[in-house]
């Protein structure tokens, strides 16, 4: 049986060489988009009785980092659809049946509450109109549903699902980083989202009572975010160690990889890496097993698994500094992968999820002060 992590290993290859027309059109390349979809990589969250993979976390990370190896583009859009794939536990089963049951279908979204919403009714049925627009909508042009985070006037916060019919792309996505994610600003106008196609984040129980369903939505999403980074990391450490062996720098007889200041940093950067990776995962897996048995994610395992996930993205782009500063003049060229990831692996510490500034609220839990823990 091809596991969700063969198939990522698999696709390499392909994503490889359709990533440069991703970041030529801004977007992922509808090869990439069908080649993920098919393997089920853009839903690995998706419930097991709506026909979808339902991946435990450790399975989604290796994979999103795998996919992130070949482009970090492509690993972010899968780990956007993916974790997006996981609120479907949380919708009326009918309204998750339509949207998930499908297996080509693609989800992801916003859920910042930048939407609008007033209750009311259409042809009978009870829900919102809705209007908002919506920054950093990762691969939602080739979702067949979007969703955006609504502030009703019911005093609720809901997110609503949206057919793509309603939704408006705008052209912003002009960036130096993850340039073949297609992350650009969508908005809806009057769009009407029934009550059944909205579910209150916090609020809202599972209807499908999954361990999946019950680990904690901001953690596995925090983490996911920082597998990307580690995916773009380890590719650009392999880079420059494979660069490193024929080349010379001006005026050295010597290959980059019979200098000593090479090998130190070399060496430096591969135990950040597996060290950052190794933290993350232990992390996870120690919060999953307590989930298996029944027990509730903890907030000292939400608060270790936020602290996990804020390392990785910045060990990612650490290391992938330390490569593009190795491989010296060559590397600034747009022939040369490690421009790419370079800019790839600083968009990732820009997440709101994996963001350095997270640190003064994870050292605030670790000193024992109150804080608001909500999106932990």
């Amino acid at each position: 049986m091809v596991t969700l992590v063969d198939a990522a290993h698999g696709l390499i290859e392909l994503i490889e060489a359709h990533a440069d027309l991703g970041e030529l059109h801004r977007r992922l390349p509808g090869e990439t988009v069908k080649a993920l979809t098919d393997a089920g990589l853009m839903r690995m969250c998706a419930p097991a009785q709506y026909g979808g993979p339902e991946a435990d976390p450790l399975t989604l990370l290796e994979a999103i980092a795998v996919l992130s190896f070949a482009d970090g583009a492509a690993g972010w859009c899968s780990m956007i659809a993916s974790t997006t794939s996981s609120m479907a536990a949380f919708l009326p089963a009918s309204s998750a049946e339509q949207i998930y049951g499908d297996p080509k279908v693609v989800t992801g979204g916003v859920f910042a509450p930048n939407g609008k919403g007033s209750a009311t009714e259409f042809e009978g049925v009870d829900g919102f109109s809705v209007h908002g627009r919506w920054a950093w909508g990762s691969g939602t042009q080739h979702c067949q549903w979007v969703l955006g985070g609504t502030r009703c006037d019911d005093g609720t916060f809901r997110l609503c699902w949206f057919p793509q019919a309603d939704v408006t792309f705008h052209d912003t996505w002009h960036t130096s980083g993850m340039r073949g994610s297609g992350s650009l600003d969508y908005s809806v106008e009057a769009a009407f989202a029934p009550a059944e196609f909205t579910m209150q984040p916090g609020v809202t129980r599972p209807v499908i009572d999954t361990p999946l369903a019950r680990f904690p939505n901001f953690a596995l999403l925090a983490a996911a975010v920082s597998a990307v980074g580690l995916g773009i990391a380890r590719r650009a450490l392999d880079e420059v160690i494979d660069t490193a062996q024929g080349k010379k720098p001006q005026y050295s007889s010597r290959t980059l990889a019979q200098s000593g200041f090479t090998q130190i940093e070399v060496a430096r950067a591969e135990a950040k890496l597996r060290s950052a990776r190794a933290f993350l995962h232990d992390e996870v897996g120690t919060a999953w097993d307590a989930v298996l048995s029944g027990d509730v994610a903890t907030i000292e395992q939400r608060t270790g698994i936020r602290l996990a996930a804020v390392n990785a993205a910045t060990v990612g782009a650490e290391v992938t500094d330390a490569a593009f500063t190795l491989a010296g003049g060559t590397a600034v060229y747009d022939t040369s992968l490690l421009g790419r990831c370079l800019r790839d692996a600083h968009v990732v510490t820009q997440h709101i999820q994996t963001a350095p500034k997270l640190n003064e609220k994870i050292g605030q839990l670790l000193l024992g002060q109150d804080t608001d823990t909500s999106m932990f």
